[in-house]
């Protein structure tokens, strides 16, 4: 069954340009040419959902149009994987259409060089400050430790935070890769139980930063409006809940 989304018909009409580009490419095993092309055209939305998702985190860093493009060549990866599409194929290539933008995303070093330089000083200044008072500092105690206006303080939060996001999204991909390269729908389901339980870790306000980011696609800033916080307390909030996730995660595919 293919994806379907409310978008324009221009998603359609791109993804169908591209795939006229690879007509003289060898296409998946078992369907034609045309198959392949009218597969890449009918899951084009979902290339375009997963962009949106992600330029909501990265914005400024590469257009949206090339991210549509990468997109587009990762779900051609996956449809020459998969075969012919079921409906297990949207999960999979969704997976396979992340990992292309990501790793485009790594390979042009996207965040900005003075949050790199800066990520391990700050942390280290922030765990240094927690030890000394006995507790997690405010955000104005930590900017001040850090000799920091409290504007510049939350907006490192929040990009440091959306490379944490990048970084959880590999760990999704690792353990939904898991269930497609070892036969049988046992590990499928366990896989999947794994990350009912990961959500369950988290408590009612985390799995609603969680569902805003990943289902709704909210930006931060558009998260912060509806849940009465500031950008950087849904930062906060993100990166407990993804530290939660992770652990469980891990938890569950390091056991066997």
């Amino acid at each position: 069954m293919a994806y379907s989304a409310d978008y324009t018909d221009a998603a359609s009409d791109y993804a169908a340009d591209y795939a006229g580009d690879y007509a003289g490419a060898a296409a998946a095993p078992g369907m034609s040419v045309r198959e392949e092309q009218q597969h890449l055209v009918a899951y084009a939305p979902l290339v375009k959902r997963i962009v949106r998702q992600l330029n909501a985190q990265v914005s400024g860093v590469m257009g949206r149009e090339d991210m549509e493009q990468i997109g587009l060549m990762g779900l051609l990866e996956a449809l020459r994987r998969y075969g012919a599409p079921d409906t297990g194929f949207a999960s999979f290539a969704s997976l396979r259409i992340r990992g292309a933008i990501l790793d485009e995303l790594r390979r042009q070093d996207w965040r900005p060089r003075a949050v790199r330089q800066d990520s391990h000083r700050t942390r280290d200044a922030v765990r240094a400050l927690t030890r000394k008072l006995g507790r997690e500092p405010s955000a104005q105690e930590a900017a001040d430790a850090l000799d920091m206006s409290l504007e510049a303080y939350r907006q490192h939060e929040v990009d440091d935070g959306a490379g944490q996001l990048l970084s959880f999204d590999e760990v999704l991909q690792e353990a939904e890769e898991r269930a497609h390269s070892t036969p049988g729908p046992e590990e499928q389901y366990l896989v999947r139980r794994s990350l009912e339980q990961a959500l369950g870790a988290l408590d009612e306000r985390e799995q609603r930063v969680i569902q805003m980011i990943y289902e709704f696609e909210l930006s931060y800033k558009e998260i912060a409006a509806v849940l009465d916080l500031s950008d950087a307390r849904v930062c906060q909030l993100n990166k407990q809940a993804l530290g939660k996730m992770k652990a469980a995660l891990a938890g569950v595919t390091n056991t066997k």
